[in-house]
């Protein structure tokens, strides 16, 4: 790994900086709409749902919408989905045009006019179910279990993200807020490369190693030189908060406030056990984060760089003593940290669904409370505390309003911090 070495090949980060830019310009040219049945995707907020009959979904059904002066109408495509989008949140009335049913004598249940009004979410779905269907009583216990495995799966998608975070506050002491963005850039990249015509399974890999190129850059360019003029923590933390508001909204200046989709976000729910279905997607994001999660234990645990890593965290002054090269050690561990923040930003992508210029920003709070709970520096205490935080989101979602559920992470953060303040699996001090 002679490429993550502490000289100073200008020219590669050169090419580097410019691959970068150039991957903000392109996908600033390249966007093109999600849907061909929607209607109003220039606005940053949207009214989405389904229409079905006896089950089945139903297209060119014409559906309306009116509301805090505005108004718009479109209909149904082939899966009997619609999008609308809005200038403004508030309150809005959907009407669905009953002609365009293929049956007069069908009514609608809740009927043809009803009323959404929008929470903190930019998506309100309304969906229209038409006919004498059967409904299905799910009893509490499905619905905990249900919640729990889609928790586990969003909390591996955040432990993706929150054990890069960890890595870097363990071997720097620097709590990089621009994580966010790195999330962000992950997504944005996969898209950028599937808007070229490229299958999504090439998309990721790339978009996951354009990610590491990133991180690589940003160490190079600005960590780096600003740790050996011997900044401090504080400092470096105000850079993180200006860099991620940098970083932002070069990201918005290029991708506008569009939602844009990633092929296979609408794909099919597979029966799993009991009232669990998981979509198609949501098995392969799994199993996808399991097996990244133990490739990265595996070289924390047993690779000579992931043990000089982890010396590094203890101590890095012994450790520069003992002959560990600090500042390498630390530019692979950035170059992890992106790479693994990057995929974890194309699974939030398909979980939300949708890529938005502030999508890592949305999470950030949820990544670093991960990592605090966990313990602070620790990466397999950051993987606990995603999949705790995942875990109380999902299943909150029973007692609270759904706009709320990411309190209940929050308030169970300071409880147990009162009670442990160094994490679950942190320590009260170093050794050394």
């Amino acid at each position: 790994m002679k490429f993550l070495s502490t000289g100073k090949p200008q020219g590669l980060l050169k090419i580097l900086i410019f691959g970068i830019v150039s991957l903000f310009v392109g996908f600033g040219l390249a966007i093109t709409p999600a849907n061909a049945d929607s209607v109003g995707e220039e606005f940053p907020d949207a009214v989405t749902g389904n229409v079905r009959v006896e089950g089945e979904p139903v297209a060119g059904v014409g559906i309306s919408l009116t509301g805090e002066g505005y108004s718009a109408a479109t209909v149904t495509d082939d899966r009997g989905r619609y999008f609308i989008g809005v200038p403004v949140r508030g309150v809005y009335s959907v009407t669905i045009d009953e002609s365009t049913l293929p049956s007069t004598e069908l009514g609608v249940e809740g009927g043809a006019t009803q009323e959404v009004e929008f929470g903190l979410s930019d998506r309100v779905v309304k969906n229209f179910f038409i006919g004498a269907g059967v409904i299905n009583q799910i009893s509490m216990v499905d619905q905990i279990i249900s919640r729990v495995v889609y928790g586990i799966n969003f909390g591996l998608m955040l432990g993706l993200a929150a054990v890069g975070l960890s890595l870097v506050f363990g071997t720097t002491g620097l709590s990089n807020f621009a994580h966010g963005e790195m999330v962000t850039f992950g997504a944005v990249a996969t898209f950028l490369i599937v808007s070229t015509g490229a299958p999504i399974w090439i998309a990721i890999p790339l978009g996951v190693a354009l990610s590491a190129g990133f991180g690589w850059t940003l160490d190079a360019g600005l960590w780096r030189p600003v740790r050996k003029k011997g900044l401090g923590i504080v400092q470096l933390m105000i850079i993180s908060i200006g860099l991620s508001l940098f970083l932002r909204y070069v990201i918005q200046f290029f991708v506008g406030g569009a939602t844009e989709q990633l092929p296979g976000f609408d794909s099919p729910k597979v029966p799993l056990f009991g009232a669990v279905a998981l979509s198609v997607t949501d098995l392969f994001s799994m199993g996808l984060s399991i097996a990244v999660i133990g490739l990265f234990a595996f070289w924390l645990l047993k690779t000579k760089t992931g043990k000089a890593t982890r010396a590094i965290s203890d101590n890095p002054d012994l450790a520069a003593a003992s002959g560990i090269d600090v500042d390498r050690v630390i530019r692979i561990v950035w170059v992890i940290a992106a790479a693994m923040a990057g995929l974890s930003g194309v699974l939030w992508a398909y979980f939300r669904p949708g890529i938005k210029w502030d999508m890592g920003t949305q999470i950030l709070l949820l990544i670093f409370a991960a990592v605090v709970l966990g313990g602070l520096g620790t990466a397999f205490g950051a993987l606990l505390g995603a999949l705790i935080v995942g875990i109380l989101i999902e299943t909150s979602g029973l007692l609270i309003p759904a706009d709320l559920k990411y309190v209940a992470a929050l308030v169970v953060l300071i409880v147990v911090l009162l009670v442990r303040p160094q994490g679950l699996l942190g320590r009260k001090q170093r050794v050394g």
